[in-house]
């Protein structure tokens, strides 16, 4: 490999608009990876802008590094993903995404009305909620996400 298709750790960050800390927080999850120089330094391949435009992407619909590692598993750590591995990786975050706009689609429809554990007045808490029943059932939006009082997977 030429020395030239090789960028370094000021270059990635500068243009994926990432934090140097950053980048190496991706590489010790293995989402990316570097080689040394002889003076230690990181040198990253360019397929690796390619990466980290996909972890930011998928961040920003609230996907968790978690679920963007297990996504890359299938995907060579030092190469961006094919058409054929992204069309795998974006199918499996489908129903997650889907999921996650049907949340905040229900959220926005019922912000004018009760939240989901009671609701934003006191008083109109008394008629769908009375005598703080819902507490019982657990923390969290028990009406508005009746399965789970937290909306992330």
């Amino acid at each position: 490999m030429d020395r030239r298709d090789l960028l370094t750790i000021g270059e990635v960050a500068r243009r994926s608009g990432l934090t140097p800390s950053a980048l190496r927080y991706y590489e010790a999850r293995a989402l990316i990876t570097s080689t040394r120089t002889a003076g230690d330094r990181r040198r990253y391949q360019r397929a690796v802008l390619r990466r980290v435009a996909v972890i930011r992407a998928a961040q920003r619909v609230g996907l968790s590094l978690d679920d963007i590692g297990a996504a890359f598993a299938d995907v060579p750590v030092e190469a961006a993903p094919t058409r054929a591995q992204w069309a795998r990786m974006s199918a499996r975050w489908r129903p997650v995404i889907d999921q996650r706009i049907a949340d905040l689609e229900k959220v926005r429809d019922e912000l004018d009305g009760c939240i989901g554990c009671g609701c934003l007045s006191l008083q109109h808490c008394r008629l769908y909620n009375p005598d703080d029943v819902l507490a019982d059932e657990g923390a969290g939006s028990r009406r508005l996400f009746p399965d789970d009082s937290d909306p992330q997977p």
